[in-house]
C-alpha cells in the first residue's frame, strides 16, 4: 500500500514555495505531485522543476487538466481569498471529494489550528488557516479560556514588511476581519480584535505579537501553566516559536472596571503574551515567521489528516 498520499500545491509565491520544500524534506504521510503557478518563469515553479516536481503555469484549470490530478489527495491554496472562492469551485466540481488546505483568509470551510480544534473537524473536505496572526496568537487565547471564560482578546501581529508579498498586502481586510472571527469561534473569546503591523525596519525584525486576554477571575498560575503547555504544543511543528517573557497579569477590580470602546466595562484578570516566531529558513529568511508559522501549522495538519486517512 502507498503511504504517502499525493499533493498539489497552488500559488508559486513564498508561501507556496516554502510549503513545497518543508512537504519534500519533512513530510511523512505526503507527497509532492504538482506545483501550480500562473507566471511561468516564476522562481516557485523554476525550483519546483528542478526538484522533479510537476508544474503547471496555467492555475488550477491547467491543474484539472493534468493526468496527474486524478490521483491528486491534497490541494493547498496559497493564492489570494478572491482567488481561493474561485479555485474551490473548480477543483470541487472536478473532484467532489478532494481535500482543500486553505491558506488565504477566505474561510470558505471551518478555521483551523492544529493545537487547539483539529482533531473536531478531521473529517472536513476544506479548512481553513485563518492567518499567521491567528496561528500565533488563538492558542494563548484557547490556553485562558480553558481555564477562565475570557470577555475580550485582542491580539497585534507586528511583522516585517518584507515578509508581506502581494497576496499579505492585497488581504489586509480579510485579515483583520478572519483572524478576530477565529478568536471568538476558536479561541473562545466573547469579542475578539486583531491588529496587524508591517514594520518598514531595517534589518527586518522577526515576527513578534502581543495578546492581551481580559478573562474572569482566575488562579494566575494556572493561567500561567495553560499557556506554557500550549507554547510547547505550537512548538512541535513551529520551533521557532516562543514565549518571549513571562506572562504578566493585572487584576482589574470591579471598583475600577476597564472600559472596552463598544463593548462596556469588564473586571477581571487581564492576562498579556509575547510572543517571538522564528521561521525555519527552508525558503523563506528567518525573520518572516509569519510566512513559517502558516506553512508548518498546514503541513501538520494535511499529515494528521493523511495519517488517519492512511490508518483507516
Amino acid at each position: 500500500m502507498n503511504q504517502k498520499l499525493n499533493i498539489a500545491i497552488v500559488g508559486s509565491g513564498n508561501i507556496g514555495t516554502d510549503l513545497m520544500i518543508k512537504v519534500l524534506r519533512n513530510a511523512r504521510y505526503l507527497q509532492m505531485a504538482v506545483m501550480v503557478g500562473i507566471d511561468e518563469h516564476s522562481d516557485g515553479l523554476a525550483r519546483a522543476r528542478r526538484m522533479g516536481v510537476a508544474t503547471t503555469h496555467q492555475g488550477v484549470e491547467g491543474l484539472i487538466e493534468m493526468a496527474q490530478f486524478a490521483d491528486i489527495d491534497f490541494v493547498f491554496d496559497a493564492t489570494s481569498a478572491t482567488a481561493h472562492v474561485h479555485n474551490a469551485a473548480l477543483l470541487r466540481k472536478a473532484r467532489p471529494g478532494i481535500r482543500l488546505i486553505d491558506l488565504t483568509p477566505a474561510a470558505i470551510g471551518p478555521y483551523c489550528v492544529p493545537v487547539v480544534n483539529l482533531d473536531q473537524i478531521m473529517d472536513q473536505l476544506n479548512v481553513n488557516m485563518v492567518t499567521c496572526g491567528g496561528q500565533a496568537t488563538i492558542p494563548m487565547v484557547a490556553a485562558v479560556s480553558r481555564v477562565a471564560k475570557v470577555h475580550y482578546a485582542e491580539i497585534i501581529a507586528s511583522i516585517a514588511s518584507k515578509s508581506a508579498g502581494p497576496g499579505t498586502r492585497a488581504n489586509i481586510d480579510e485579515f483583520t476581519e478572519t483572524t478576530s472571527r477565529a478568536i471568538e469561534v476558536i479561541g473562545g473569546a466573547a469579542k475578539g480584535k486583531a491588529i496587524i503591523v508591517m514594520n518598514p525596519a531595517e534589518p527586518p525584525l522577526m515576527m513578534r505579537d502581543t495578546v492581551y486576554v481580559l478573562s474572569e477571575a482566575a488562579d494566575q498560575a494556572s493561567v500561567e501553566a495553560s499557556i506554557e503547555r500550549m507554547a510547547q504544543a505550537v512548538q512541535a511543528y513551529v520551533p521557532g516559536y516562543r514565549l518571549k517573557q513571562k506572562v504578566q497579569f493585572d487584576v482589574i477590580s470591579a471598583d475600577a472596571p476597564l472600559l472596552i470602546p463598544g463593548h462596556g466595562h469588564f473586571s477581571g484578570l487581564k492576562t498579556t503574551v509575547f510572543l517571538e516566531v522564528e521561521g525555519a529558513a527552508h525558503y523563506l529568511p528567518a525573520y518572516a515567521g509569519n510566512l513559517d508559522i502558516m506553512t508548518s501549522a498546514a503541513l501538520a495538519t494535511a499529515e494528521r489528516m493523511a495519517q488517519s486517512m492512511l490508518n483507516a
